[in-house]
């Protein structure tokens, strides 16, 4: 873990107890001495460092050492929009995306996307924060959704599209937004809507899940 976040840090004398103390103490073995990272989420670009000088079996008291401004983000921004699929497919990569540095999920109510999968952007941000503290990461990912592709690609006329082709994806590419479809492509109606649209496929034969798919173009775009 690279810092933890606590809605404290900053000050000089930070309390841990609870499943907190029982984490960092019990589970990742820390002690008398031992420096740890801190951020508050209200001003993540801050890094605290604090030196813990009273360790007890129920709390542990922490001093403050050191505080600077350190961001890390990623080097570039991707704006993935996914049509909607199952939400636990979903959680299984969005640890992944976040640490590949994914900026934006936008997801799209698309033809062939169930209708009964809701959406639970407060356990997809739980994910995300955990994340961030075992990568160092400092942005939030951001979530928000769309009806269907239409109105996304209305307000996003740039967007590139996954999608069966003869165009590779170069190792040069370079852009801020693509579409991934959800299991099964996209319907006759949608490619007829997206003709328009700069199309590209991986270099392979396979064919990808949904969520395969939104890992290996954003590791193709971002690392």
């Amino acid at each position: 873990m690279i810092y933890v976040f606590d809605e404290n840090a900053g000050v000089e004398a930070l309390t841990l107890k609870g499943e907190l103390h029982k984490y960092l103490i019990k589970v990742r073995r820390h002690s008398l001495g031992d420096v740890l990272s801190f951020r508050n989420k209200e001003s993540i670009e801050k890094l605290h460092k604090y030196e813990i000088v009273i360790l007890e079996p129920k709390f542990a008291t922490l001093k403050l050492i050191s505080t600077e401004e350190l961001e890390i983000n990623p080097l570039k921004e991707l704006h993935v929009a996914w049509c909607i699929i199952d939400s636990k497919s979903v959680e299984k990569v969005l640890a992944s995306l976040c640490e590949i540095g994914v900026s934006r999920i936008s997801f799209i109510g698309c033809d062939r996307s169930q209708k009964n999968f809701k959406i639970d952007f407060k356990r997809y941000a739980r994910i995300v924060e955990a994340s961030m503290q075992q990568s160092g990461r400092t942005s939030f990912m951001s979530f928000d959704i769309y009806k269907n592709i239409s109105s996304f690609v209305q307000e996003f006329p740039d967007t590139k599209v996954f999608d069966f082709t003869e165009n590779i994806l170069q190792d040069s590419s370079n852009f801020k937004r693509v579409l991934i479809g959800c299991e099964g492509g996209f319907s006759a109606n949608e490619k007829k809507l997206l003709k328009s649209q700069e199309v590209f496929r991986l270099n392979s034969q396979m064919v990808l899940r949904s969520e395969s798919a939104v890992i290996a173009v954003a590791s193709k775009i971002l690392l």
